[in-house]
This record gives C-alpha cells, sequence and structure tokens, in this order.
C-alpha cells in the first residue's frame, strides 16, 4: 500500500532534520521537506496555500482562525522560539534608555500581525508598563522595500499604523531616525553597520531574558506546525503521525545536543550550554504538546486579542487538532 504524499515547507532546523533527510519517517506518509526561510514559507502558504504542512507564523495562524474558511489547524508542535528582548533596536540619537521611553515614539515593524512583535509588545506592556497603543507603527520591508501584510488585519481605531513609503526599508529608517525603534526577527544590517548608530534597548539581554524566564515561566514560541484543512479533513490520522514525527525528531537533536565524544554544534561551550538550559529550564527546554506550553499560548493569545488581531480570546486547546492532543496508553 503507497503512502501519503505531503510536501511540508520548513527551514533547516536540527530539531526537525531527521525529517528532512529521511532518517525519521511520520507513519504512512512520505514526507516531501522543502527547504525554505520562514518568510518564503509564510508567504506562500498564507496566500497561495501551496503546502500540505508548513511551519508557521504563530500570530498569522491564530488571526486565519477568524476567517471564514479557517484553511489550516496546527499541531502543537513549535520549530521556533526566541527570546526577544535582544530584537528591540533603537536609533542612538533617539533618547531612548530605558522602556518607558519609548512611548510616543515612532516604532518600526515588519509586519504588525508577525509573532515577534506581537510578543514585544505585549512583554512591553506586561512588564514595563509600555501600552500597545501608546505609540505609532511603521510597517513595511526591514531590508528591501514594498513587504505588505500577509493577511488583511481589521484592527481598533486606538492602534496607529502607518505605511513607509514604497522605496523606504526600516533598517536604513531606523538608522537615519526616521523612525526611533525597531520591533522586528531578523537582527537588522543597520545594526551591524551604522557604526553606533543603532543599538539594543537592552545592551544585556541574556541577563533580562533569564530573569523574565524565572518570573514568568514563558519561553515564547514563535512558529507551529499547520497542516492545510483540505488536507486534515480528508486524512484525520495525520495530525498524530505527524506529531509523533516531530517528536521523535526532536528527541533525537536532544541527544545530540550532549554528545561529549565530539561536539555535533559548532559551539566550543555546547555542553556548558546545554547544562545551563537543563538548570534554568528543566531537561525538556524545549517542549513541544499543549500541557507543557498551555500558560505560553495562553499568554500569547492574550497578546492577540488585546493588540486587535483577535476578534476575541481564544483558548490554547482552539489551535490544535484534537487528535494531537492525546495518545494510547498501554
Amino acid at each position: 500500500m503507497s503512502k501519503l504524499r505531503l510536501s511540508f515547507g520548513c527551514w533547516n532546523y536540527d530539531r526537525t532534520r531527521a525529517l528532512m533527510d529521511g532518517r525519521v519517517q511520520p507513519d504512512g506518509i512520505d514526507l516531501n521537506y522543502l527547504n525554505m526561510p520562514v518568510e518564503e514559507t509564510f508567504f506562500r502558504m498564507l496566500r497561495h496555500k501551496e503546502f500540505d504542512v508548513a511551519e508557521m507564523s504563530l500570530s498569522s495562524y491564530t488571526v486565519s482562525l477568524f476567517s471564514e474558511a479557517r484553511p489550516f489547524i496546527a499541531i502543537p508542535v513549535f520549530p521556533s522560539r526566541f527570546f526577544r528582548h535582544s530584537c528591540i533596536y533603537v536609533n542612538a540619537a533617539s533618547g531612548i534608555k530605558e522602556p518607558k521611553d519609548l512611548i510616543g515614539k515612532r516604532i518600526g515593524n515588519p509586519e504588525y500581525q508577525m509573532t515577534a512583535p506581537a510578543w514585544i509588545r505585549g512583554i512591553l506592556q506586561d512588564e514595563y508598563d509600555v501600552p500597545v497603543d501608546s505609540v505609532t507603527y511603521f510597517t513595511g520591508g526591514e531590508e528591501e522595500p514594498g513587504r505588505p501584510e500577509k493577511l488583511k488585519l481589521e484592527l481598533p481605531p486606538n492602534i496607529k499604523i502607518e505605511r513607509i513609503g514604497p522605496q523606504q526599508t526600516l533598517s536604513a529608517m531606523l538608522a537615519s531616525g526616521d523612525i526611533d525603534a525597531l520591533y522586528t526577527a531578523r537582527m537588522p544590517s543597520s545594526f551591524l553597520n551604522s557604526r553606533g548608530k543603532v543599538k539594543r534597548l537592552f545592551d544585556s539581554y541574556v541577563d533580562v531574558e533569564k530573569a523574565y524566564y524565572r518570573k514568568t515561566k514563558i519561553f515564547p514560541i514563535m512558529h507551529t506546525v499547520v497542516i492545510r484543512r483540505d488536507v486534515y479533513e480528508q486524512n484525520r490520522w495525520v495530525a498524530q503521525a505527524l506529531y509523533k514525527a516531530f517528536c521523535e525528531a526532536q528527541a533525537e537533536t536532544y541527544k545530540d545536543l550532549y554528545e561529549t565524544a565530539a561536539l555535533k554544534a559548532m559551539l566550543p561551550w555546547l555542553t556548558a550550554h546545554i547544562e545551563e538550559a537543563r538548570a534554568e529550564m528543566g531537561e525538556d527546554f524545549w517542549p513541544y504538546g499543549l500541557e507543557k506550553n498551555h500558560a505560553t499560548l495562553d499568554t500569547f493569545l492574550r497578546y492577540s486579542f488585546e493588540q486587535g488581531l483577535s476578534r476575541h480570546k481564544l483558548n490554547p486547546e482552539d489551535l490544535f487538532a484534537p487528535e494531537a492532543l492525546e495518545a494510547f496508553k498501554i
């Protein structure tokens, strides 16, 4: 009996590499792994639904659940997580020295609905009393002109958004002072090349992020994995098959990261990094599944609602295929 052939759009991560090279194969599925950067995967999946399965921005997926079509359904796998305190960049001449100085400023976001800026806006409001509606947001390409929002947004009037010019980029605007700060996922080129004109808001961001985790126990989720809904409805079993395979691939990575015969990643103190992460966050420091991520997901869904992206607050259970939320026991 032939296997179900599914296309899968995803970047090349250590935790998914066993799926890409075929060492792990989902039950009953012939997975065609298409290795692409996240911006390409998201654009092609959200605009054209090109893939059967894809890595997906958590925020974009959440917004998509309020469309009439509801084109995707997720499984509780999270290929990207990231503490984003390091991703708040400011113009050095803007007068921004601490988070509250952001109030009233001009803030770049490549897309308002991006997951990274959504987390940043929520954290700044929760932890530093910077209201989401206390700034003006400027959206557009970070490094290339003409980047649109991938999804149509209907935002409340208190959220102030302006599109940058057709030839402008947020990275250059940050260096020139045309915007005061940038919340983003990718490090802007102007941070590397502007000779000190652009800096991070939090210089000691690792210490800040560790303190945030100790207080909240949140390791922010950036991306999940979605199945095109028509594929799922025709083959409900694929949700559990894929979830199991992702967990198996991740388990291999956990082992590789703590291999001491030879370092499998090019970090001189990799073993120490892993031991530190375990001491701070436990053995399963990058958890999959709903139960271990319930509080983190609930916080993000609150942010999505408070920032005008969701019409009402969803519950974490609303995000995922039920078949991927439970398993048999012997």
